[in-house]
């Protein structure tokens, strides 16, 4: 990777596209750091200083630390991403997006727009929470003291309104990113976030205890070298296209191939698992104390078996609810139909759509059961290790590891893809 950055640098293009990109990485971690106004600094971080668990564990990590800080970008781009998620799930049920989708790049331009409208309203949502929260003293468990200066209307407002504004700054940096820097500008920024604060856990975890330190940093890379493998890992199905005349000109003729993830649904199914299982910690306290209190013992720890089994059930089913609707076997038959193309062996149309979707289905299985396995292993790891610290600190979480890898991946394999376009040209001249 490091050798790719180099040769990279030397290329004058993409060495403005790089640092472009780095740039809106800095802007962004500094809108991170920035405290919204009229939240209370020193109490925040006395706070956070003497907190263990509370609710938002998970997100504080995909956050950067930012969310229970309330900084200006506290939201950082988890809105945007669940927009765009919703947004492809109501494509299936709405006629008119699945027209617009269909419609080409002017279709497409008009989702965006939609995801846009739809990541502002998730945003006032999501700001509206956490400020409640932070006022109620349920944001940081254990603390006392009020984190916000001016505990008004007014003052609510303006930090809500400062949190949302923060979160559209973060979408336009991420589209800018997405235009003039190196990769898609969205799952940068999410990497950014996440690796920010990798390196507190572990010094954190170090100063609790180093024995832990030396196992999770061992389990560590073999989980990576686990994720890479089965992130890259795909079934290939061969694709031939006959010769057709066109006037005087001859199409076709070729072999290509349909690349099938043994991963396709990436991790969609765990942030859909992770944002159902919030809801029953966020309507425990509105339920009374015999069915909020079930709720609280069952539902809302971690550790317990229910939890996790409920965890992993929910995420395989999400799984193969996410590649149904991202993936249509009968299009991709249609299409391949359209332009004279077949699997070998198989007589385009139905036996072909069939036969993908059978293929599609035994893929699924073992990406679901590995994603439901990477998403448990942080949770028996608190099962298992029986300290506070250690838990709340706990940093090879599957949701981490699986941004971190995809989203690395993805960046070097566009560098190389425009260091080659880039030197074959220089050859050609």
């Amino acid at each position: 990777m490091l050798t790719v950055l180099f040769r990279a640098f030397r290329v004058p293009d993409l060495r403005k596209k790089l640092l472009f990109t780095l740039a809106v990485i800095g802007l962004f971690r500094l809108g991170q750091i920035l405290p919204s106004p009229g939240v209370d600094v020193v109490a925040v971080q006395q706070c956070l200083g003497s907190a263990r668990g509370g609710l938002f564990d998970m997100v504080q990590l995909l956050s950067g630390g930012a969310m229970l800080k309330l900084s200006v970008f506290a939201l950082g781009v988890m809105p945007y991403i669940t927009a765009s998620i919703v947004m492809q799930l109501l494509a299936v049920v709405v006629p008119r997006l699945e027209t617009l989708r269909k419609e080409g790049q002017a279709g497409q331009a008009k989702i965006i727009q939609y995801t846009r409208y739809l990541t502002v309203g998730l945003a006032v949502l999501n700001s509206t929470t956490v400020v409640a929260l932070a006022r109620g003293g349920q944001l940081l468990p254990g603390c006392a003291r009020p984190l916000l200066r001016d505990e008004s209307l007014l003052g609510v407002a303006v930090v809500v309104f400062t949190m949302v504004a923060g979160t559209s700054m973060v979408m336009w940096l991420g589209e800018l990113v997405t235009d003039r820097g190196i990769g898609n500008g969205m799952s940068i920024l999410m990497f950014t976030q996440t690796v920010a604060y990798f390196p507190s856990y572990m010094s954190t975890i170090f100063l609790l205890s180093p024995f832990a330190f030396a196992v999770m940093l061992v389990t560590g890379v073999f989980l990576v070298a686990a994720v890479v493998f089965m992130e890259q890992a795909q079934r290939r199905i061969p694709v031939q296209y006959a010769k057709r005349a066109v006037g005087r000109r001859v199409y076709g003729g070729t072999s290509t191939y349909i690349p099938l993830k043994v991963n396709q649904a990436g991790i969609a199914p765990v942030i859909f698992a992770t944002s159902l299982l919030y809801l029953p910690t966020l309507l425990a306290p509105m339920l009374g104390d015999e069915v909020g209190g079930w709720l609280s013992r069952n539902l809302t720890g971690g550790t317990h078996p229910l939890y996790m089994m409920g965890f992993f059930l929910l995420i395989v089913g999400f799984a193969y609810f996410y590649v149904s609707i991202t993936f249509n076997p009968v299009e991709v038959a249609d299409n391949m139909k359209r332009y004279s193309g077949f699997v070998p062996g198989l007589r385009p149309g139905k036996p072909t759509s069939t036969y993908l979707a059978y293929v599609l289905s035994r893929l699924t299985a073992p990406g679901a059961v590995y994603l439901g396995v990477l998403a448990l292993l942080p949770l028996l790891a608190f099962a298992i290790l029986r300290d506070p610290g250690t838990q709340q600190n706990f940093p090879f979480g599957g949701t981490s590891i699986l941004i971190m890898v995809g989203v690395g991946l993805d960046t070097v394999k566009q560098i190389e893809a425009q260091l080659q376009q880039r030197n074959y040209e220089g050859f050609l001249r």
